[in-house]
């Protein structure tokens, strides 16, 4: 494909090869199968992920499936539920006990995952506090041991996930980066920010090409790219070999065959009305289908996605008030169908 800007096509990850080098990030409430499918639908993205998952949940299941006894509505295992159609697939865990994050990893080789990553970089205080996420990396011995049990654990590709540090006094990414490496990883994934940050501020893209000059392995760079624009400009700033997308893909999930067309004539189609009114209707299809496999109820889910996917539509707000306060699936669905009869109308006129 010739290209007008220089950037990487391809990712790789030990055995593992990903085109393009556009990753979906792993997403508490958001990556669940239905919307993982419905990305893939779109085009353009090279590798989706799991929400973030309890290393000691997928266990406890795990051990409840193999004595034949019912797991609650809300298991791990909706968390790690995919189907054939999205591989290439990880699935991310989180925890911090290494032989309990080693057999969840052999679980998750066994559902047939192309590959398994670990989370060190969730700032949320629940998780840290637990020393889980990002509170792990105050504890880089620690970090070193699961590190090299998972690998020794498990055959697929196994990558990691980090922030920059605890806080700014604290910036650890280019030690865990070599941890990494000196462990047998094949890759890892860097948010510009410290824990301390949450997701205000800025992410420090200068971090990720730091950690670049740091490690032979890939580095895939995360934070701040809401645009095809801001893809390109991380991978020419930080030299990156991958670039991982998160909060802008439930806003504008057309984002990833965006960035492909940018990178291929400097240019990319903006979503019609028609497009938009497509992309509600397929998403809550997906999801009265596969409602039994995600971890939340169908109708909270739709009202959720609705306040991402009302962004740009024009009068959104008064589409995201009328599913707010819709009681039953089947009731927004019809609201939607409404909505869109209308301005379609509108816009004919």
């Amino acid at each position: 494909m010739n290209k007008v800007f220089e950037v990487p096509q391809k990712l790789r990850f030990g055995a593992l090869e990903l085109t393009p080098a556009v990753t979906l990030a792993p997403m508490a409430g958001v990556t669940d199968t239905v919307f993982r499918r419905f990305i893939r639908n779109l085009g353009g993205c090279g590798l989706i992920m799991t929400e973030f998952t309890s290393s000691e949940g997928v266990i406890a299941d795990d051990r409840r499936k193999k004595a034949g006894q019912k797991t609650v509505r809300r298991n791990s295992f909706n968390y790690l539920y995919y189907e054939q159609d999205e591989h290439p697939i990880v699935a991310q865990l989180f925890g911090s006990d290494p032989a309990t994050l080693a057999d969840a990893a052999r679980v998750v080789e066994d559902l047939g995952f192309d590959g398994v990553d670990l989370n060190f970089g969730c700032p949320v205080k629940k998780v840290t506090t637990c020393n889980g996420g990002s509170g792990l990396l105050r504890d880089l011995p620690l970090i070193r041991q699961i590190l090299e049990q998972v690998r020794a654990a498990v055959s697929i590709p196994f990558t990691c996930k980090f922030r920059t540090g605890w806080s700014d006094t604290e910036i650890v990414c280019c030690e865990v980066g070599r941890l990494a490496e000196s462990c047998g990883l094949q890759g890892v994934a860097l948010h510009g920010r410290t824990r301390e940050q949450g997701y205000a501020g800025n992410a420090n893209w200068d971090m990720i090409a730091e950690l670049k000059r740091a490690v032979s392995i890939p580095v895939v760079g995360n934070g701040d790219v809401f645009s095809p624009e801001d893809a390109v400009r991380m991978f020419q700033h930080t030299g990156c070999d991958g670039v991982m997308i998160g909060r802008a893909a439930a806003s504008n999930p057309w984002i990833f065959r965006q960035i492909q067309q940018y990178i291929a004539t400097g240019e990319y189609d903006e979503p019609t009305e028609q497009d938009r009114y497509e992309m509600i209707r397929d998403y809550y299809q997906l999801l009265l289908n596969r409602g039994d496999r995600i971890s939340g109820r169908v109708d909270g889910k739709m009202k959720q996605f609705a306040t991402y996917f009302t962004r740009g539509v024009r009068n959104g707000t008064q589409l995201r008030k009328a599913i707010y306060r819709c009681g039953e699936p089947q009731e927004v669905i019809d609201t939607v169908e409404r909505f869109f009869e209308e301005q379609l109308a509108t816009e004919a006129a």
